[in-house]
């Protein structure tokens, strides 16, 4: 567990994640948004979309094989929703990936609002791992619903929103890994699947489940066979990180509703966030607190929630 320390001396707490990668287990996260895309990277980014009313959905593909489940997947795209462009990107990768697998299926305890605002704006959640100093990414939005990223060591990558609604996002990337550690470039493509459900329990609280099924196709032959043959190790790569970045939105959503003030002052200081997204991001905080029944805050509306020392350890930005 890591916390963050607000400008008021406050921490908070809101988890820790995994960021080591090496070599072809590079794996491009955004929030629920992974792409294996080169060498060399742990990396999160995606966009933002429009909003729809939640509903529970379960697994439609379960019990099928990987190829039957991957013809299903790409089959059950709203393609008529699409522009022409959108359709050719999507098919030239999903029909042929060098790499098909779908991650472990997540539930989390999350606020929908959240879960959707960094789905959509996962700079915040790269802007929470600089504040924490566990990641080297820096992100730069390009348009409403693209988002350029680079981790200093070689790796680019562009991800566009293709499409999205509360229980389904599409998002495709292109990457580059132009490092030290290969001869020459190392270029793919990706088209990753999120689906998302909303549950409420007994207690008010929601449960957010996630299946995200992802499509990845390098270029250049002997890239290629690198990776199919490396597939099983890049693959437990990805489930890993898209665990850990899973319990992590929770842990924000979690830490928003006991402690919203200093979640709203971490909003505020966030690096690599534009102002209009911190402002939007604390106005998301406060509607979870809102919606959020505590005894503690119910007696004192300002109290500070703080996690026991023992459990925590607070985390300051590299100076490298």
């Amino acid at each position: 567990m890591a916390t963050v320390t607000t400008g008021r001396g406050t921490s908070v707490a809101v988890g820790s994640i995994n960021t080591s990668a090496r070599g072809l287990r590079a794996v491009v996260f955004a929030l629920l948004i992974p792409a294996l895309l080169g060498a060399g990277l742990n990396l999160s980014c995606c966009s933002s979309s429009q909003s729809a009313e939640p509903k529970s959905i379960g697994n439609p593909f379960s019990g099928l094989s990987s190829s039957s489940q991957r013809k299903q997947v790409l089959a059950s795209l709203p393609m008529n929703r699409l522009t022409p462009q959108a359709r050719k990107r999507i098919t030239s990768i999903a029909k042929s990936p060098t790499i098909y697998r779908r991650l472990p299926t997540q539930a989390i305890d999350c606020d929908r609002d959240m879960f959707l605002f960094l789905t959509r704006n996962s700079e915040t959640l790269v802007g929470l791992w600089d504040l924490m100093g566990i990641t080297q990414v820096q992100t730069r939005r390009t348009g409403k619903y693209q988002l350029e990223a680079q981790d200093g060591a070689g790796t680019t990558c562009t991800v566009d929103l293709i499409y999205g609604d509360s229980n389904l996002h599409i998002f495709v990337a292109d990457g580059m890994y132009d490092g030290k550690m290969t001869a020459k470039p190392i270029k793919g493509s990706g088209v990753f699947v999120l689906r998302s459900g909303y549950a409420k329990s007994a207690s008010g609280s929601t449960t957010v489940t996630g299946t995200l099924d992802v499509f990845v196709q390098f270029h250049g032959i002997g890239t290629d066979l690198i990776v199919r043959t490396l597939s099983g190790v890049i693959g437990r790569s990805a489930d890993s990180n898209f665990t850990e970045t899973a319990r992590f939105i929770g842990q924000v959503s979690q830490a928003s509703a006991k402690n919203p003030p200093a979640m709203v002052d971490v909003a505020g200081r966030l690096p690599q966030v534009d102002d209009v997204t911190k402002k939007q991001f604390a106005e998301v905080i406060a509607g979870v607190a809102a919606r959020t029944t505590l005894p503690s805050r119910a007696a004192e509306p300002n109290v500070n929630v703080q996690p026991p020392r023992t459990a925590v350890r607070t985390l300051t930005r590299r100076t490298k």
